[in-house]
């Protein structure tokens, strides 16, 4: 496993790095079949806003030979943050080695928004246009280019969970449309696919 420690706004120092590889190192046994070519990031920065309480940020991106594992730990202290995000790594990479071992995961039911619903969005979006004379530019500020791997939707939840964003978009092994998982405020899982 190829580790590597470096700081945004935060000099690294020898205790910060030995305390991050000693958290790091310990993955390596729970990830398995998929720690042998794993390249391990840690991001140490700090937000220098007095008026943020959790300013010391940990971020950690473990590629391996599959999916990728992302996470972003905020603490006042910088050592509780690493060991946060170290944790937090800990779970996704045995969810990854547990769903390696069993392929049979639980099933992902398709969520389609209700007319209800459709016509509620439509009415949020109506007023909020209505209260703003001149709306701003539409700004795109980054652009992200990647593979769409073809996968099942069981597939891509998992996917999802290992890099802790908010949704996860790839091409749907069974239809071959593009397709979009993403988590809902109850904590199960909705699919958006193509048509």
């Amino acid at each position: 496993m190829e580790l590597q420690v470096r700081g945004r706004n935060v000099p690294i120092t020898d205790a910060l790095e030995v305390h991050a590889e000693k958290r790091m190192h310990k993955i390596e046994r729970v990830l398995g079949p998929f720690a042998d070519k794993a390249q391990v990031e840690v991001e140490l920065a700090v937000e220098h806003n007095p008026s943020i309480a959790k300013g010391q940020i940990a971020e950690v991106t473990v590629r391996t030979k599959g999916p990728v594992i992302r996470v972003r730990e905020a603490d006042s202290d910088m050592y509780a943050a690493i060991d946060l995000a170290a944790h937090r790594v800990e779970r996704a990479a045995q969810r990854l080695r547990e769903r390696h071992k069993d392929h049979h995961g639980p099933g992902i039911q398709a969520v389609a928004a209700t007319p209800a619903e459709i016509a509620a969005l439509d009415r949020l979006g109506k007023d909020a246009t209505d209260a703003v004379e001149s709306p701003p530019p539409i700004r795109i500020v980054r652009s992200k280019r990647f593979e769409m791997p073809s996968l099942t939707p069981e597939d891509a939840a998992v996917r999802l969970e290992l890099i802790d964003h908010e949704f996860f978009v790839f091409r749907n092994e069974a239809s071959g449309e593009v397709s979009v998982i993403y988590r809902r405020r109850d904590g199960d899982f909705g699919l958006i696919e193509g048509a």
